[in-house]
């Protein structure tokens, strides 16, 4: 057996934590299911019935994550060797992009989509304020940044680059110089690619 579980569904967040996986170098077997498909038995792995979920098999535990935020840190933790988690001096970026992006700029992308408008005078209430207060916020760091933690790329840059690359892909997030040049550097990365070459053919086989 595998150390790790992977439960995921074609075009779906799944992506994002696969490859923090190939990024960890985990060794990991896939569950790939559909969205109809799925088991009644998943609900015991996940009870919101979602993917990406991700079991452990440690020690004679089964040990069961979910969310990608918090999916793809355990992997950076459990993988210290691979050199992604942040060090002394880059950790509060880390936490703050990674969980940044995890809630305000996810939840500010998603009621733009969804067309729902925060009231006026409700911003502070909303958490992410607005979706161009959000982006503005993040900008401002990858303009004089390379990466979510500084100067070198970390386990949340699997997490906090995602956002971008699938923002920018479907319109969601505008394509400024900064972002554009994010993406760019984070996907020339090999396990970005080996884990997207994967996603890809799960989508093909899907769609056929």
């Amino acid at each position: 057996m595998a150390e790790f579980t992977f439960y995921t569904v074609a075009m779906s967040r799944g992506q994002i934590s696969r490859w923090a996986l190939h990024e960890a170098g985990a060794d990991y077997e896939q569950v790939v299911f559909d969205w109809a498909s799925r088991p009644e038995s998943f609900k015991g792995i996940n009870p919101m019935n979602k993917v990406p979920a991700l079991v452990h098999h440690h020690q004679g535990h089964d040990h069961v994550i979910t969310e990608c935020a918090a999916i793809n840190h355990y992997l950076a933790e459990t993988h210290p060797g691979a050199g992604l988690l942040p060090d002394a001096h880059e950790k509060a970026a880390y936490f703050r992009w990674l969980f940044f992006a995890a809630g305000p700029l996810e939840q500010a992308v998603v009621g733009k989509a969804m067309g729902w408008e925060v009231p006026e005078g409700k911003t502070g209430m909303a958490g992410f304020g607005s979706l161009d207060l959000a982006l503005d916020a993040i900008e401002g760091w990858l303009k004089v940044n390379d990466y979510v933690a500084g100067s070198r790329f970390t386990m949340a840059d699997t997490y906090v680059g995602s956002q971008f690359v699938w923002g920018l892909r479907f319109g969601s997030i505008p394509e400024t110089p900064a972002f554009k040049a994010y993406v760019e550097r984070i996907t020339q990365r090999p396990a970005y690619r080996q884990a997207n070459a994967i996603d890809a053919a799960i989508i093909k086989a899907a769609q056929g």
